[in-house]
């Protein structure tokens, strides 16, 4: 299971925007690289000014936008001939990129342990370079779950807005980023055990 199932549905949402984007000139990589700019710009801000608790409520906020930029980056490309090598590149790493700035700034937030924060930021890269690798063994892009980068950013979303109501992290919230590890952790095994189970592509078939 995976919020990623429920992206067709949110894409019908935003097509008349994409429509108008595309009209107005807009490109897929354009949003791409915007929606990493703004990611980085947040993650980096909290992390470095460490401004009041409240802040963090911008994150829920950012990620549900960033949902909306990913969503429409790939419409761009897909259905409106936009499609591009360089775009292909920028795509798995912007989001690589963009995931570690905005889950760096919850190592700041006690009990969390910047150890577990950091091994969450690391996995999370493994686990879109697992899904990324499935093409090279004649598979599909893998985005199995069950921490996926949609799920992943729900959870994060939902973390930046308890810790911006200041509601109370005791000692034992500290295993949440253990748990989310081993999460994402599950999911990079998903995706290399599904890739290998997939009928490998030959030569001349569709």
């Amino acid at each position: 299971m995976s919020i990623y199932k429920l992206k067709p549905r949110f894409q019908a949402l935003l097509r008349p925007l994409v429509k108008r984007l595309h009209a107005s000139g807009a490109t897929a990589n354009q949003v791409t690289l915007l929606a990493c700019a703004i990611s980085v710009a947040l993650g980096l801000w909290l992390f470095f000014a460490r401004p009041a608790a409240a802040a963090f409520a911008l994150v829920p906020i950012w990620m549900l936008v960033r949902m909306a930029f990913n969503a429409i980056d790939g419409m761009l490309a897909r259905e409106h001939h936009q499609q591009s090598r360089l775009g292909a590149f920028l795509n798995e790493l912007t989001d690589v990129v963009s995931d570690a700035a905005l889950y760096l700034p919850f190592a700041l937030v006690a009990p969390f342990s910047p150890f577990w924060v950091g091994t969450v930021i690391v996995l999370a890269g493994l686990s879109e370079f697992a899904g990324a690798l499935g093409p090279t063994v004649g598979a599909s892009r893998r985005y199995d779950g069950p921490l996926g980068k949609s799920d992943r950013a729900f959870a994060f979303g939902a973390l930046g807005l308890y810790v911006a109501l200041g509601w109370p992290m005791p000692q034992a919230v500290s295993w949440l980023m253990p748990l989310l590890a081993a999460g994402v952790a599950w999911t990079i095994v998903n995706r290399v055990r599904r890739a290998l189970a997939e009928p490998a592509a030959r030569p001349g078939n569709p």
